[in-house]
């Protein structure tokens, strides 16, 4: 009888050391948004975007682009969390689960008291999803860039 117990106890402390660990390595995600500002201009790009103008231009169809600013935040899974985009902006997410890499989360988008976008997305890390957003004031628009690190 002692030895089952000390076998149970000596599970129960190995089980509790080691749980917080594994559960902590998943729990959390880290958002990184760009915003962007496309143009039908042609001109170039920044050399800042050239990671993902590719990108940019299959899914927005423009013709230069160039970074306004840029922020992360850190959200455990589920939670919540904020990035600043600069320019008055700001990104807002919650993530509701993850699986096989991907999360989901849902974003809100907004300037000032404005709401420029509330939408759903899964994201695979690194790999960036684009929100197209409104008219700027030069004829350009606003874009944002989404990756999950």
């Amino acid at each position: 009888m002692r030895l089952i117990n000390r076998i149970l106890l000596t599970c129960g402390l190995l089980f509790a050391i080691a749980a917080p660990s594994v559960y902590a390595a998943e729990a959390e995600v880290t958002v990184r948004a760009i915003l962007v500002s496309a143009s039908k201009q042609p001109g170039e790009t920044d050399r800042s975007l050239s990671r993902y103008e590719s990108t940019l231009r299959r899914i927005l169809r423009f013709e230069s682009f160039s970074q306004l600013g840029s922020g992360s935040g850190r959200a455990d899974i589920p939670g919540q969390g904020r990035v600043s985009l600069g320019q008055g902006q700001v990104l807002e997410f919650t993530t509701e689960s993850s699986k096989d890499d991907r999360i989901r989360v849902q974003l809100d988008w907004r300037g000032g008291s404005r709401t420029f976008m509330r939408t759903g997305l899964v994201l695979r890390p690194g790999v960036p999803a684009v929100l197209g957003g409104p008219k700027r004031g030069d004829g350009s628009v606003y874009a944002l860039l989404v990756i999950a690190e």
